[in-house]
């Protein structure tokens, strides 16, 4: 997992170093997995951010383009101008397209991590009973909370993943500029996806050993 500066780094050199093996081996990667995950997501949101404020700045610029036209008698290079700009903004639009279909193959990786995670939890309640292993894979977690954890990042990303598509479909034909703001600022500060989540994903780094205690 390559990190931002700061993070941490795992390959797949000191992925085969650990002693680790079977349920825990594979909790390991998933929470690396989840580290590369999200590390992506951020990228495509700033990506998409400046896709969005490109489209906002477009469509803004279309409108006062209009009213200096209407004033106009220069009409053909008003038009050329026009098919100039529509251009500009449908290479955006698709710029912001691309951007949501790789944040859906994201969030669409992170439902297999939480799918794999279940499949570990009711392997190890099939072998220990309901209340599952007596000793944790790691420090302290039971595969419960391991699974939760995972259960609950997913949910966050699945419903941000919604409203940025919301905000694909009805940015580029906004014509209030007070509400294509609240869509850019929407965008940005991602209401959905909770400050604790980044907490939750440190914390499943440090159960799993990615994070030093």
């Amino acid at each position: 997992m390559e990190g931002e500066s700061g993070d941490i780094t795992v390959t797949s050199s000191n992925r085969k170093c650990s002693a680790v093996t079977g349920s825990g081996r594979k909790t390991k990667d998933n929470a690396a997995d989840w580290h590369n995950l999200m590390l992506r997501w951020e990228r495509l949101n700033d990506d998409g951010f400046k896709a969005a404020t490109n489209i906002v700045n477009l469509r803004r610029s279309q409108s006062d383009r209009l009213l200096v036209d209407e004033s106009s008698s220069s009409s053909s290079s008003s038009a050329s101008q026009q098919t100039a700009a529509a251009a500009e903004l449908q290479d955006e639009c698709i710029k912001l397209q691309e951007v949501v279909d790789k944040m859906v193959a994201v969030v669409t990786k992170m439902e297999r991590l939480v799918t794999s995670q279940r499949g570990i939890r009711d392997l190890e309640e099939f072998q220990f009973g309901p209340e599952g292993r007596k000793i944790p894979l790691f420090h302290s977690w039971s595969s419960k909370q391991l699974e939760e954890s995972c259960h609950f990042l997913f949910a966050a990303y699945s419903q941000e993943l919604q409203l940025k598509r919301t905000i694909l479909q009805e940015v580029a034909h906004t014509a209030t500029s007070d509400l294509c703001l609240v869509y850019l600022s929407c965008w940005l500060h991602q209401p959905f996806i909770p400050p604790h989540s980044r907490l939750t994903l440190e914390a499943l780094l440090l159960e799993t050993g990615h994070r030093p205690l």
